[in-house]
């Protein structure tokens, strides 16, 4: 028999999740947690880190590293209500780093809280009914969804449908509750995981919904997804697709971004059970003696489609139906207002990479925290990195205007179209994965990008540019026209010709490139669009046609 990762073992050894974790957070001779613990409190939705900057220095003054944690929210659908804003905005000062940071996985993460303010920023969050519980780890993660959901009657079932579904594939062990909020603790026997048995997934899975024609959240870049069938403005199910994934690992061909396959269609009453199907598949047949190969993409590819599907219609008693007709034109977010079926406004603004904070000339932290004390409506996180104040009466657009333009909300909606769509991962200082700088250096290579497509007039082309700062592919960089993947310090693997509506994968084009390689090569092929860019066409588009990505 092949032996088991350690990871499935510190897993089923952990007494549900429990671990030695409360002992570790009361040891105050470390600011970090074990080794197990530390792969434990992922699946609480935390991550231990440390500060990069700084590591070889505490190294040499012979220190351990500075541990700091990653919390990130569970916030289905993106939705949180202005009270909510508040509270995470106190969190952020109070205990972390003084940002929030905005995820493509359509949440909140906290960065840099220390081991002591863990259990009382928990509760913070606990007190406006937040909790992080499965953002991390080997489970369902966040459950994302189109992010304006109130655009049509549909888009507020999928809202709603959003909840409920990650609700219903939550684990159930009270461990959260005991570890971080004092719950009064289980004695005896462990509660038992009817979905997730006491080694829970062999790894992550992540679930979106998808409401057409955009396709904001990359619905094929996900394990399980569902695309919304609407028919004559009403809701009649989804289009089941399964095993997407787009993390790899360099030099390494048996690791590979993958498309999710539109199984079939189902109707919306059978969504909860077909998904509990499909997550408990992947949990009986899936790698668990190899992390690299552990995704649902994998098991997918290994057994084939038609077993998958045999085996989730065997599990949920749901016969797919063939899938129905859909169109995708876009994944990007829509900025400014736009108005609602309700007759509410709702205006998405641009946050780069996500990021929160209050800067020089850049008070974005303290505005956004103005919006949320005069906001009467909800806030909307999008899987884009951006944030919508949504369900806006008319008579309050003026108030919410002047806000936005006294700090500056909107400033990053102006320049080039490659601006407004740019993703970045969190990357250095601590992301302990990372081999390139992917958020702190966005800015810099957007300003020589804006330079060169102003020399080829093609700045006000849209133009999808993601990077990362490694092939985990956090910022869905497979997906991009152009994705930058990190592979060193300065340097990147250059992957070209991903689509506007995240049907396609672009290609890896170039390895190992500094910037001034990848600025050379992009200022060729920029010169090239311009000169023969056929009337409303993409770049990505353009590199297919010509067959450049192939070179």
């Amino acid at each position: 028999m092949t032996e088991l990762t350690p990871v499935e073992k510190i897993k089923s050894e952990s007494r549900g999740l429990r671990g030695t974790i409360a002992h570790g957070l009361a040891d105050p001779t470390t600011g970090g947690l074990a080794d197990d613990d530390a792969q434990l409190v992922r699946l609480h939705g935390s991550y231990q880190q440390d500060d990069r900057d700084i590591r070889e220095e505490r190294r040499l003054q012979k220190l351990e590293p500075l541990w700091r944690f990653m919390v990130r929210l569970r916030l289905p659908g993106g939705v949180c209500t202005p009270a909510q804003w508040l509270a995470i905005d106190s969190i952020a000062r109070r205990y972390a780093n003084e940002s929030i940071r905005l995820t493509t996985r359509q949440t909140f993460q906290f960065h840099g809280i220390a081991k002591g303010d863990m259990k009382a920023s928990m509760a913070a969050m606990n007190a406006e009914l937040m909790d992080t519980i499965a953002t991390c780890g080997d489970v369902n993660r966040n459950v994302i969804a189109s992010s304006n959901p109130v655009e049509s009657p549909a888009h507020l079932e999928v809202a709603e449908l959003a909840q409920r579904l990650s609700e219903h594939l939550l684990p159930k062990t009270r461990a959260y509750h005991e570890i971080w909020l004092d719950g009064e603790k289980l004695e005896g026997t462990p509660e038992v995981e009817p979905l997730y048995g006491k080694s829970f997934l062999p790894r992550k899975f992540k679930t979106a919904i998808a409401v057409p024609p955009s396709n904001d959240v990359d619905v094929l870049a996900h394990d399980l997804g569902f695309i919304a069938i609407v028919e004559q403005g009403r809701l009649v199910g989804f289009n089941l697709t399964v095993g997407g994934g787009l993390g790899a690992t360099h030099g390494d061909p048996k690791t590979f971004p993958r498309l999710a396959d539109v199984a079939g269609f189902l109707p919306v009453e059978a969504v909860l059970g077909v998904a509990e199907a499909v997550m408990t598949t992947q949990r009986d047949f899936g790698d668990r003696t190899n992390r690299k190969h552990a995704r649902l993409k994998y098991t997918i590819a290994d057994r084939g489609l038609a077993w998958f599907i045999a085996e989730v219609e065997k599990r949920s008693g749901v016969t797919l139906e063939p899938a129905r007709p859909y169109a995708f034109t876009s994944n990007s977010d829509r900025f400014g207002w736009q108005q609602g079926f309700d007759g509410r406004w709702h205006r998405t603004l641009r946050v780069p990479a996500g990021r929160i904070a209050d800067r020089y000339n850049q008070p974005w932290l303290t505005g956004w925290r103005e919006l949320a004390r005069i906001h009467r409506g909800d806030f909307r996180v999008t899987a884009n990195q951006n944030a919508t104040v949504a369900g806006v009466a008319e008579a309050d657009r003026a108030t919410i205007d002047a806000v936005i333009a006294q700090y500056r909300l909107d400033a990053a909606e102006h320049g080039a179209a490659v601006r407004r769509d740019a993703l970045a991962c969190v990357s250095m200082p601590t992301c302990p994965l990372a081999m390139a700088e992917a958020e702190r250096y966005l800015p810099q290579l957007l300003g020589k990008l804006e330079t060169l497509l102003e020399n080829h007039g093609v700045a006000d082309v849209p133009l999808s540019l993601r990077v990362t700062g490694c092939p985990n592919g956090c910022a869905r960089p497979y997906l991009a026209e152009i994705g930058l993947i990190g592979k060193a310090p300065g340097r990147y693997n250059l992957h070209l010709g991903g689509d506007a509506r995240g049907e396609r994968l672009n290609v890896l084009y170039r390895e190992n490139l500094d910037e001034a390689a990848i600025l050379a090569e992009l200022d060729v092929m920029f010169a090239g669009f311009a000169a023969a860019r056929e009337p409303d066409e993409r770049f990505g588009d353009y590199l297919w046609r010509t067959g450049m990505p192939a070179a």
